[in-house]
């Protein structure tokens, strides 16, 4: 059967994103039926790209309802079961795996790409030491967004923060919700880690951060870069919108960045955090009092919980390196008896 002519969108992307013969499988990890409409707007999401997929994979996370769902409604997407270990890492491992793109690009389940974001991820590989690349991540407020909440703690809800670059940059590791490695990395560096990060809806995460500073320290010159114009629409619902979620998510980072910074050194593993609690959160405390102080009062609660924010995610890894210390040094004790 001959090819059909590309129509006028596609040889505009052409033209726009060269990426000569870089192909893409891109991969949606999901877990829960809760989320099946998500799920469903996530697919018909790729489906709509601009400059098209090689391979659609969607990756059901030991949920065999779920997946027979899945696959009766997503012919068009290779549907498969987790077979590795259970969680995000575990199920975008078995994504990498099943995939036959030269990038491997991931989207959450409850998130909607822009049609140019696979095209916009994909533009930098041009270069062959670019290994990665993260897209911009817009919060889609599914209630009205609490007044208190800052922009800095963002990534909370699973979004980009303030302090990211504005333009294409280098950057430690990208937002899980869009984003994208070369399959080559995997077969160099491993895949994500199964003792890091989210299960079904535990606020655990660094995955992506753990498996971005590998592959920083082990493919010499290698680059992960910010493509601000790669979009995607997370899902934040009510939820995620309350203060007890918020420091409870601070706390959880904490707790992964203690556990990454066990594997791969707090030089690499707190190197992005450095200026983010140096430069970024002061400056964002600074600018809420100025504006609290001109009249909109609510802007020195929002202050407060950046401080606030700040000290759960400092307590929360004190704690994580504390146990883990604990841990090793019990390790080595019962290994010498």
């Amino acid at each position: 059967m001959p090819s059909e002519e590309p129509s006028s969108d596609q040889s505009e992307a052409s033209a726009r994103w060269p990426t000569e013969s870089v192909t893409a499988s891109v991969v949606i990890c999901a877990y829960t039926e809760q989320r099946w409409s998500d799920l469903d707007a996530a697919v018909d999401s790729i489906r709509s790209q601009k400059m098209p997929a090689v391979q659609c994979v969607v990756v059901v996370d030991h949920n065999p309802e779920l997946l027979e769902r899945a696959q009766q409604s997503f012919k068009d997407f290779q549907v498969i079961p987790n077979c590795s270990e259970r969680g995000l890492a575990g199920a975008r491992n078995t994504g990498v795996l099943a995939s036959f793109g030269d990038i491997v690009a991931f989207l959450d389940d409850d998130a909607r790409a822009e049609s140019e974001w696979l095209a916009e991820l994909l533009q930098p590989y041009s270069d062959p030491l670019v290994m990665g690349t993260g897209g911009a991540i817009r919060p889609l407020w599914r209630v009205k967004r609490p007044r208190w909440f800052p922009d800095e703690f963002a990534w909370v809800v699973g979004c980009s923060y303030v302090g990211l670059p504005s333009h294409i940059a280098p950057i430690r590791n990208p937002i899980g919700a869009g984003m994208s490695f070369r399959r080559s990395v995997f077969e160099k560096v491993g895949g994500f880690s199964v003792g890091i990060g989210r299960v079904a809806a535990t606020p655990l995460g660094c995955e992506e951060t753990e498996l971005g500073i590998r592959v920083n320290q082990q493919i010499e010159g290698s680059q992960l870069l910010f493509v601000p114009d790669a979009i995607v629409h997370h899902a934040v619902n009510q939820e995620r919108t309350t203060l007890h979620y918020f420091f409870h998510r601070c706390y959880a980072e904490g707790l992964s960045k203690a556990l990454v910074t066990q594997r791969v050194g707090r030089k690499d593993g707190l190197s992005t955090e450095r200026s983010y609690v140096t430069k970024t959160l002061p400056s964002g405390v600074a600018r809420e009092v100025r504006r609290g102080y001109r009249g909109e009062h609510v802007r020195l609660l929002t202050a407060g919980i950046i401080v606030l924010g700040l000290l759960s995610t400092g307590c929360g890894y004190a704690i994580g390196t504390a146990k883990y210390r604990v841990k090793a040094v019990l390790g080595g004790l019962w290994r010498h008896e």
